[in-house]
């Protein structure tokens, strides 16, 4: 399923607030993102009918399977890209926000062959460092 960059976002937000286990609510979010609370409540009626979160009586949102899959897709995007932007002299200022960007427009395939070059750039960093 297919969603939409804002959708993908929130749900990377809900991934990155909830690490260590701490427990996120709506006002994270809209924290986090710096949107109005009323925006995010919007969202997260949308993604709870979606099925991608669930939330408690007290508020707290957990991730759905299918949420977390679209999380954690995209901050293994973010992470690699503003990692490798960040290794090629970009700023970690831009290289971030440039991550965010680039995240949700690379198709499947070409991030692959991304992550693939990135991967063996590493390697032959690597294997040509003296031990």
């Amino acid at each position: 399923m297919r969603t939409h960059e804002s959708a993908e976002n929130y749900l990377e937000a809900i991934l990155m607030l909830g690490q260590n286990g701490n427990p996120v609510r709506s006002v994270d979010v809209a924290n986090e993102l710096s949107f109005s609370k009323p925006s995010v409540s919007v969202a997260m009626k949308n993604l709870r009918k979606g099925g991608f979160i669930v939330m408690d009586g007290d508020g707290y949102i957990t991730l759905t399977s299918s949420g977390l899959e679209i999380a954690q897709n995209m901050y293994d995007r973010h992470t690699l890209i503003s990692d490798w932007l960040i290794s090629l002299g970009v700023s970690r200022d831009i290289a971030v926000s440039d991550a965010c960007k680039m995240e949700h427009g690379v198709s499947k395939q070409s991030f692959q062959a991304i992550r693939k070059h990135i991967e063996e750039w590493k390697q032959s960093i690597n294997k040509d460092k003296p031990e």
